[in-house]
C-alpha cells in the first residue's frame, strides 16, 4: 500500500496559475476575459524579484525564494566548473529550494501537479510535464517537437493538435499559434488528466512587446489575441470550479537603445576571442572578464580580483549603464549568490544589453544569423526579427524551409546583426506598477494591496487548502 493510499484525502481546491507573460495594468484594460478573473476575485500589483527575467522569476513562483537562494540568477550563466555559458537550461535540480508541489504533496500525499510550458520542466517530480524540445537531427537540422510526462501525452496531443509550433513559440514568425496549441494542450490535460494544481505558460506577450514595445498598436492587438486564446480554457477552468491564478514575471519597458557591453570589455584587452574559419568566438578561457547579457541586465565575470575595480570603472562610464552591482551590492538585491557574476550590471531606462563581442560583422559565428538560443552566450532578441535590410529575407527563408522538408542541410540566415530595431525589454525593477507584473485571482479570500513574488507559493497552497 502506498503512503497516498494509507493517507486519507484531504478537501482540496483545484488551482491553474497562468503565467501570462508581460502582463501589466496597462494591457489588461484590452483583455477582458482574463481581466475577469480578478473582477470575480481581486487584482494586485505584484513586486518581482530581480533580475526580472522568466527563468529568475519563475523559480521565485515555485520556491518562495530569492535568487541567492535558490541560484537561477538570470535566464543563463557562466558555469565556472565547466568555463562554458549556458542558456536556457531546463533541469529542474538547478533551481534549489523546496517547490510547491512537494509541499503540497507533504501535506496531501495524493496531490497532483501538471507543469505545462513553464521553465525548469525537466525532471521536475511533478505528475505531467509538456515542454518544447525539438529534435536535432545528426545533420544539423533542427524538427519541431515536445517532450511530455508521461511520454505517452507527447503521440496524444501530437495527434489531435498537431506537433508543437515551435517557429511560432519563438523566432522570426513567433506569433499567436503557440499561445492557442499551449491553451488547447491545457484544456486537454485539465479534463484527462485531472490535476490538482496546473502550471500553464502563455507566451504571446513576449513577442510584439519586443518587437513593437508595449506601447505599439501591435501590442495591444497581441494583448486582444492572448486573451482570446485563453477564453476557452478559462471557460474550462470556470465550469470546473477551479480557482485561477494569473500573473506575470515582468512589464516590458520601451527601449532604444543598445548597449554593446562585451564590445567595450574586448577594446579595453579584458574580453578575449579566438577565430576558426573567419569567424570569432568568445573565449571565456583566457577572457579577464566578460559579461551574459540578459536583457537588460548583465552578469559580468571577472577572472582576477585584482581586475574587478578596473572593470567596474569601465562599466560605471559606459553610456547606456545605470548600475554596477559588486558583491557587496548584490546582497540587498537578493542576488548574491555563486552563479552571478563578480558584477551585476543595469540597464539605464530605454537601453538594454547585446551580447555581441566581434568588432566586425564580417567576423560574427554563423550562429549569430540564426535563432540559435543555446550556441550564443547571451540574449538576443533579434531573433525575433527577419533581417530588414535583405528584402530578400522572407523568399530565403521559404526556400531554407523547402530545402529542410527535402532532408537537405539549410542554415536559416536571417536573424539582423543591428539591433537597433528592439523596442522593448525588461529585467530593470519596475518604476511604476501600471508597467510592472500584476497578480490576478478568482478567489477572493486572499485579496491584499499587493503581492511578493515570494509570496506566491505560499498563495497557491492557501488557495488549495493546503497551507
Amino acid at each position: 500500500m502506498t503512503a497516498a493510499e494509507r493517507t486519507p484525502a484531504r478537501t482540496r481546491a483545484k488551482v491553474a496559475v497562468l503565467c501570462t507573460v508581460g502582463l501589466t495594468t496597462r494591457l489588461l484594460e484590452h483583455m477582458p476575459n482574463l481581466r475577469a478573473v480578478g473582477e470575480a476575485g481581486f487584482a494586485a500589483p505584484l513586486d518581482t524579484v530581480f533580475p526580472a527575467v522568466t527563468a529568475t522569476v519563475q523559480a521565485t513562483f515555485t520556491t518562495g525564494l530569492l535568487p541567492r537562494d535558490h541560484g537561477a540568477v538570470a535566464n543563463g550563466w557562466y558555469h565556472r566548473d565547466q568555463g562554458e555559458i549556458h542558456f536556457w537550461r531546463q533541469h529542474n535540480a538547478l533551481v534549489r529550494g523546496e517547490k510547491v508541489w512537494q509541499a503540497a504533496r507533504a501535506a496531501d500525499p495524493a496531490h497532483s501537479t501538471a507543469y505545462l510550458c513553464w521553465w525548469w520542466a525537466m525532471g521536475a517530480d511533478v505528475d505531467t510535464i509538456l515542454t518544447p524540445r525539438p529534435v536535432y537531427r545528426y545533420d544539423g537540422r533542427k524538427q519541431p517537437d515536445c517532450y511530455t510526462v508521461p511520454a505517452g501525452l507527447r503521440d496524444e496531443l501530437t495527434a489531435e493538435l498537431g506537433e508543437f509550433p515551435l517557429f511560432t513559440y519563438w523566432g522570426p514568425t513567433a506569433g499567436i499559434n503557440s499561445t492557442r496549441w499551449i491553451a488547447a494542450a491545457a484544456r486537454l490535460v485539465v479534463d484527462r488528466r485531472g490535476p490538482d494544481l496546473s502550471f500553464v505558460y502563455i507566451p504571446h506577450l513576449d513577442y510584439d512587446l519586443q518587437r513593437f514595445g508595449p506601447d505599439s498598436p501591435q501590442a495591444v492587438r497581441a494583448a486582444r489575441e492572448a486573451d482570446a486564446a485563453l477564453g476557452p480554457l478559462l471557460d474550462d477552468l470556470r465550469e470546473r470550479g477551479t480557482t485561477v491564478l494569473a500573473l506575470s514575471e515582468y512589464g516590458i519597458s520601451p527601449v532604444r537603445r543598445p548597449v554593446d557591453i562585451n564590445r567595450a570589455l574586448r577594446r579595453e584587452g579584458l574580453l578575449k576571442v579566438y577565430a576558426q574559419r573567419g569567424m570569432e568566438y568568445l573565449d571565456t578561457y583566457t577572457s579577464r572578464a566578460f559579461a551574459v547579457a540578459d536583457h537588460q541586465v548583465a552578469h559580468v565575470y571577472v577572472k582576477d580580483p585584482a581586475d574587478v575595480a578596473r572593470t567596474r570603472d569601465l562599466l560605471a562610464a559606459l553610456p547606456g549603464v545605470d548600475e554596477v552591482h559588486d558583491r557587496a551590492a548584490q546582497e540587498k538585491l537578493g542576488i548574491d549568490h555563486a552563479n552571478a557574476g563578480e558584477l551585476v550590471v543595469v540597464a539605464e531606462p530605454g537601453a538594454w544589453f547585446t551580447y555581441y563581442y566581434w568588432l566586425d560583422d564580417e567576423r560574427a559565428p554563423d550562429f549569430a544569423r540564426g535563432v540559435e538560443i543555446h550556441r550564443k552566450p547571451g540574449y538576443d532578441p533579434a531573433e525575433l526579427f527577419f533581417d530588414p535590410a535583405d528584402p530578400l529575407v522572407k523568399a530565403k527563408a521559404a526556400l531554407t524551409v523547402a530545402r529542410k522538408k527535402a532532408g537537405m542541410r539549410a542554415p536559416m540566415t536571417v536573424v539582423p546583426l543591428d539591433p537597433s530595431c528592439v523596442r522593448g525589454s525588461h529585467g530593470r525593477l519596475p518604476e511604476d506598477d501600471r508597467d510592472g507584473p500584476v497578480l490576478l485571482c478568482s478567489d477572493g479570500s486572499q485579496a491584499r494591496d499587493r503581492y511578493r513574488a515570494t509570496e506566491v507559493k505560499d498563495l497557491i497552497l492557501r488557495l488549495q487548502g493546503l497551507g
